[in-house]
């Protein structure tokens, strides 16, 4: 440990690498300033290598075997599906260090610093970035900081070996024969899904009344139906209160309807949400304001109470979404340039890799009428799409919410195939103010998926072509 050590100047800091740090420190070095970056872990952070883009990997992965066992209705059959599980892990790695790699070159290519280490505040202008042999004082004009989360750890389900969190899912070696997800959300969905498909018997534990909150009803009836297919079970209003681990896999316990159940696996998967990692930063040495979930107050150009100080990403309000991480940490950089850009959510969309995929873009119809507006709600079914049909993927919907006095999309809602892709025409709709016209009016190449976005607008407009 180097003790004394003489401080380096920087000009703009950025304090976590992954989708809003690295993000926010190529945007600053675009706009001129001199940039440094550090983490403690690998460029990319938790998306990069633990968490979007392996589970994303993992899925597609899951769909290949599915995909495999072929189709009794297109007249395909297939016997003795294999998998390499070995294999497939190994390829999950080479698409995240292609991407991690990337991330080096890009930062690299715009002239940022790369520190690794860990970051402690020391005050508004000073931190200290320590490894496991030295410590280094830096001193800087203006700091992002993007430290993101990590997954929060139940008292009665410690992680080990056989209880999981996403990280530890998404590196087994080998495919569990049973799995109990607790946390039916994005993460539990999506990853309880993938090993559904590679076979796992899956039980979904939900604490709520239903899976997927923050996605409508009708959106998420379509994966329960799908999840039962491939025999999940799915136990909503459901309370897990403790494991037992056995030298082979778990025993859940848990309560639901007044009754106390139990479930044997091999694994349990724990996801029941993100805590910021704002706990050992030193942001008190600082005087930065926090919430009492830990994260930090911002104004909208992400400037947290310390003026040369900003926050972005999992650790400022919102849902923990890399997209929107990346949105913050242009912002903060341009404001820390003087341009006068400033946060607007409205067009941030909600995704869900599940089966179907589901997403989301603006307000649904119950925001739009909470916010004092007359809607018209236009919807069109996926069964009547050719391209959807022609994929043996028909089931879901394309929703728009629009005002009824001029056609304004405020928002829409997409469940099928691809509307992970799809949602981004209804986001580019309600940021820039279109009408249902607009879209209507547009020329969608045939046939497409996305010829449902022009159908639910002309639905909206009262000039359904393709439906009565």
């Amino acid at each position: 440990m180097v003790v004394g050590d003489f401080p380096i100047e920087l000009d703009t800091l950025v304090v976590g690498a992954g989708p809003g740090g690295y993000v926010a420190a190529i945007r600053a070095a675009q706009l001129g300033q001199k940039v440094t970056i550090v983490d403690k872990g690998a460029l990319g952070g938790v998306c990069l290598n633990v968490g979007c883009i392996p589970s994303k990997a993992l899925i597609e992965a899951g769909h290949q075997v599915e995909n495999a066992h072929g189709s009794a209705d297109l007249g395909i059959t297939t016997e003795n599906v294999k998998v390499d599980f070995e294999k497939v892990q190994e390829w999950k790695g080479s698409v995240v260090n292609k991407l991690t790699s990337g991330v080096e070159g890009l930062l690299k290519g715009n002239k940022v610093d790369i520190v690794s280490g860990e970051v402690y505040f020391v005050d508004k202008n000073t931190v200290k970035v320590m490894d496991e042999k030295n410590s280094q004082t830096y001193t800087f004009n203006n700091c992002i900081i993007a430290t993101g989360s990590r997954p929060i750890e139940i008292p009665t389900f410690k992680f080990s070996e056989r209880v999981l969190d996403s990280t530890g899912a998404l590196n087994l070696k080998e495919i569990p024969k049973k799995m109990v997800v607790i946390g039916a959300g994005y993460v539990g969905s999506e990853l309880g899904s993938a090993y559904a498909n590679f076979g796992t018997e899956v039980t979904f534990l939900e604490g709520a009344k239903d899976i997927l909150s923050g996605f409508e009803k009708q959106m998420t009836q379509l994966v329960k139906k799908r999840l039962k297919k491939k025999g999940a079970t799915i136990i909503t209003e459901a309370m897990a209160k403790g494991v037992e681990e056995t030298k082979d896999g778990v025993k859940v316990t848990y309560e639901a309807k007044g009754k106390e159940e139990t479930v044997e696996a091999d694994y349990v998967l724990v996801t029941v949400g993100r805590r910021p990692n704002t706990d050992e930063i030193g942001l008190e040495q600082v005087g930065i304001d926090v919430t009492d979930r830990g994260l930090v107050k911002v104004d909208k150009q992400c400037r947290t109470n310390v003026d040369n100080i900003f926050a972005i990403g999992d650790i400022v309000e919102g849902p923990p979404l890399a997209h929107k991480a990346s949105y913050e940490g242009k912002i903060a950089a341009e404001a820390i340039s003087g341009e006068k850009s400033e946060i607007d959510y409205i067009g941030i969309p909600a995704v869900a890799f599940t089966e179907p995929e589901l997403a989301t873009v603006g307000m649904n119809e119950a925001e739009a009428k909470e916010a004092g507006y007359d809607v018209k709600v236009a919807k069109f079914p996926f069964a009547a799409n050719g391209r959807a049909l022609s994929l043996n993927n028909s089931d879901g919907f394309l929703k728009l919410v629009t005002r009824k006095e001029d056609g304004l999309v405020l928002g829409g809602q997409i469940a099928g195939p691809n509307a992970s892709d799809m949602i981004s025409e209804v986001g580019l709709a309600v940021e820039a103010g279109m009408t249902a016209e607009d879209l209507a009016l547009t020329i969608h190449a045939h046939p497409t998926l996305g010829e449902i976005t022009m159908e639910a607008a002309e639905v909206a407009l009262g000039t359904p072509i393709h439906m009565l």
